[in-house]
């Protein structure tokens, strides 16, 4: 209970941002030994909201609001006063313990459209919105005057629990289907921010192209080889089914072709900023391909990437067999394979990315904390619990909390 002789205030500052408002108005409440229950800041284009929660005795309340109203007068802001009840702040105080979680909505631009509809999901799943933060950086008016690709991402800090988390997901990849934007919906806990590992698939996904594809073309085969690898990534055959007679046909090519292709590989929009950011800030990173090692190998090299998994051609007298050596990397590997790697790095699994597009890649994205399907076929869209259509491989990142004030290369 509150004890009868002390006051609880809510204080709201708006008005233009300056350098030691907040450390002005804190100075007040010190004077008079007033208790900060909670306190908040927002900063919208130099446009301050601050809010404070106060207790203090029923003899200085009077004082300190109208000093706060001369200082707020003398430095050209507003201040509002909002006595709170007992009630009010124990129910505030209960809420605490609710679930609570972190939308990201991404795309190229983010309209009012937009935003209105993710948000409207939030209000009809019973979730409040805590707080709201921009993580990407200001867009230019006028757009051509950059080489940079624009994206625009916005989190939204929420808590409660969703009334049909299933129904909530559909309704929300529809949402990115029909207005062009991608999203995440995470539960904001430790895990969350304590990300260690990521493992990518390759093909389609760190590179755009399939590799098993160029080399086709070059031995002759390539419509036949694209028809297989395409129905193979929709999950119509399976997939070492599908690698065997793709490799088979490849028999005779000349080895050198594989260097040939490997320097022009192209790299998928956003690979070399994420690929710094993962790096400095201390990420694992492994490759798990049901492509090839030696294109693996080659973004190890150019990347410093800590892990590659991949398959094995089989060359004799510089040419290709078409078999492979050892196990098929596919999709129960690939799973095998991140487990096994989270073991060898002391990572809970709880703490792992997965980053993938095809069917071959969906026990991975399901197995990992934070499964993430890039510009992936409906299949894997369609049983993925985050996905990302609309920007490069870089948008992993807001994924994971980062800001792009945080990404400087």
């Amino acid at each position: 209970m509150q004890p009868s002789n002390t006051e609880l205030i809510l204080i709201r500052v708006t008005g233009e941002d300056r350098p030691g408002l907040t450390a002005s108005v804190t100075e007040i409440l010190a004077k008079y030994d007033a208790t900060v229950l909670d306190i908040g800041q927002a900063d919208i284009h130099n446009t301050l909201s601050l809010g404070i929660l106060f207790k203090s005795e029923e003899r200085h309340s009077g004082f300190i609001m109208k000093e706060l109203l001369f200082k707020a007068s003398s430095l050209g802001v507003s201040i509002r006063f909002e006595p709170i009840t007992t009630e009010q702040y124990e129910n505030w105080v209960g809420m605490q313990g609710k679930n609570r979680y972190i939308l990201t909505v991404l795309g190229r631009k983010l309209s009012a459209r937009q935003i209105s509809a993710a948000t409207s999901v939030l209000a009809e799943q019973g979730l409040n919105i805590d707080a709201i933060k921009r993580l990407t950086g200001r867009i230019p008016l006028d757009e051509g005057k950059t080489d940079t690709p624009t994206r625009a991402c916005i989190e939204f800090s929420v808590r409660g629990t969703p009334k049909d988390r299933i129904a909530m997901q559909e309704r929300l990849m529809q949402l990115a289907s029909e207005l062009e934007m991608d999203f995440s919906f995470q539960q904001d806990n430790m895990y969350r921010r304590m990300r260690r590992l990521i493992c990518f698939d390759m093909d389609s996904t760190l590179i755009e192209t399939e590799v098993i594809d160029e080399l086709a073309i070059r031995a002759g085969v390539g419509e036949e080889v694209k028809a297989i690898t395409e129905s193979a990534m929709r999950g119509e055959i399976d997939f070492t089914e599908s690698f065997t007679r793709r490799v088979a046909l490849l028999k005779g090519l000349d080895e050198s072709v594989m260097e040939e292709i490997a320097e022009s590989l192209p790299i998928t929009e956003g690979v070399n900023r994420l690929m710094y950011v993962l790096k400095k800030y201390g990420y694992k990173i492994a490759i798990l391909s049901g492509g090839f090692t030696y294109f693996g190998q080659y973004l190890q090299k150019k990347y410093g990437i800590d892990y590659v998994y991949a398959n094995e051609l089989e060359i004799i007298d510089g040419k290709l067999t078409g078999r492979y050596l050892g196990d098929v990397v596919d999709g129960k590997r690939k799973a095998e394979l991140l487990r096994l790697i989270a073991q060898v790095e002391k990572v809970d699994i709880a703490q792992t990315i997965a980053v993938g597009d095809g069917a071959n890649d969906l026990p991975m994205l399901g197995v990992a904390g934070l499964g993430i399907a890039f510009h992936a076929k409906p299949k894997v869209v369609a049983n993925a619990k985050q996905s990302i259509n609309t920007i490069g491989l870089d948008g992993v990142l807001y994924f994971l909390g980062f800001k792009d004030s945080y990404l400087n290369m």
